[in-house]
């Protein structure tokens, strides 16, 4: 063992299935659900909703859930879910030297103040005055038209007391494989000994969407499996509102505390593969390779695939060609959820180490069946138009010289 192994000892799951983890272990991996679809708000494009939530439960303050817009709310919610879970919430001596990073996109555009401009813009020929005008009597007092990417890790800090060093990735699902990789480096090398690390993406907001679609990216029609979308209609990516919050500390200070892991973070690899220009089914199986496969033993790995078609066909053709490789697509369940898509990964990955069960199949016609050892699991994710990740999360007690 190593006095630096990243352990995981909190996580904070919330998603459409529910919040926390048990809700998500049972409706996952115990009784698979049919998803939770919102076919009505956004059409023709279907969303995985949120469910009920009391804020109050972990922002107890209405004027601080009052100034955060709804994605701030969820990753502070999450957030406080996770240092619930590891036992640290009520500690404000180790919440003030606990470290943090986060990945966030760039907030909640102000819908009303965008639609009166591009509604004002149709009738005057001065559009720089306009927008000039706009700005000086418009803006939010952030200075920006939508909230600012820091705000989240600022929130969490004041509701949580999470005062250590901070930062901030942004970068869709690569903000969330930097973020995880980033925390997990500073443990190894000793510079921290605990941090909280996640993201959170509400989807149900038209500017968010609208990402999504000037790409082509935005399944339509009805729901497919996320497996099963290549030449329906439209792109591919059904999106889900979510967050994901992971606690890491080193082996040496859980151990200190008295705290019991859910599993390791093993070694993270991450890529940006040109895809104009180059395979991404070549640049995929080069990152798998450096996670170590093949693997001669049966593996599960928990795909955060977004249902992309050419990164979706990628993803399964690459770990197709592998036999010992059982692939989870729990996207289709949860619906894809941009920066929160791997750390999401790595908490289910964690929790199938943790259960000592894997997932059952998802669906049918694209994974196969997995009765192997769950000591090592991979998490994955191959982003919709860019990065591609790979965890190994393994047993708590694997040597450090493994991991």
């Amino acid at each position: 063992m190593n006095s630096n192994d990243v352990l995981i000892t909190g996580i904070g799951l919330v998603s459409s299935l529910g919040e926390g983890i048990e809700a998500h272990w049972q409706k996952l991996a115990v009784d698979p659900p049919a998803p939770v679809i919102d076919d009505t708000r956004f059409p023709p494009y279907l969303v995985h909703p949120l469910p009920a939530i009391d804020w109050g439960l972990q922002i107890p303050k209405r004027g601080d859930q009052r100034q955060m817009e709804t994605w701030q709310r969820l990753g502070t919610y999450a957030a406080g879910l996770a240092l619930d879970d590891a036992g640290l919430k009520a500690d404000e001596a180790l919440c003030s030297t606990m470290d943090m990073v986060v990945a966030a996109g760039g907030g909640e555009r102000d819908e009303t103040v965008d639609t009166t401009i591009l509604e004002a813009s149709t009738t005057r020929n001065d559009r720089g005055v306009l927008l000039n005008e706009k700005l000086t009597t418009e803006l939010r007092p952030t200075l920006f038209l939508a909230q600012l990417s820091n705000l989240l890790a600022g929130n969490i800090s004041i509701v949580h007391k999470v005062t250590g060093s901070s930062r901030t990735f942004m970068g869709e699902e690569g903000a969330g494989v930097a973020a995880v990789e980033t925390a997990a480096a500073r443990i190894r090398s000793g510079q921290s000994s605990h941090m909280l690390v996640g993201a959170a993406f509400q989807t149900e907001h038209y500017d968010m969407l609208l990402g999504y679609e000037l790409g082509g990216y935005l399944h339509r029609g009805p729901w497919k499996p996320v497996w099963q979308r290549k030449g329906s209609e439209g792109g591919g990516v059904v999106t889900g509102s979510g967050g994901a919050f992971l606690v890491l500390e080193s082996r040496e200070h859980a151990e200190k505390r008295g705290r019991k892991a859910y599993a390791q973070l093993g070694p993270i690899v991450s890529g940006r593969a040109r895809r104009r220009k180059e395979s991404l089914s070549g640049a995929l199986s080069a990152l798998a390779g450096k996670a170590g496969l093949p693997s001669q033993k049966p593996i599960l790995a928990v795909s955060g695939l977004s249902g992309a078609h050419a990164a979706t066909a990628a993803e399964k053709d690459v770990f197709g060609a592998f036999p010992s490789v059982a692939l989870r697509g729990f996207t289709g369940i949860t619906g894809h959820m941009k920066e929160a898509q791997f750390p999401f990964a790595v908490a289910l990955a964690a929790l199938a180490v943790n259960k000592g069960s894997a997932y059952p199949v998802f669906d049918a016609e694209n994974e196969r069946p997995f009765d192997g050892d769950t000591s090592a699991v991979l998490a994955t994710t191959v982003g919709y138009h860019q990065f591609e990740g790979i965890a190994r999360v393994l047993a708590a007690d694997t040597p450090g010289d493994d991991a």
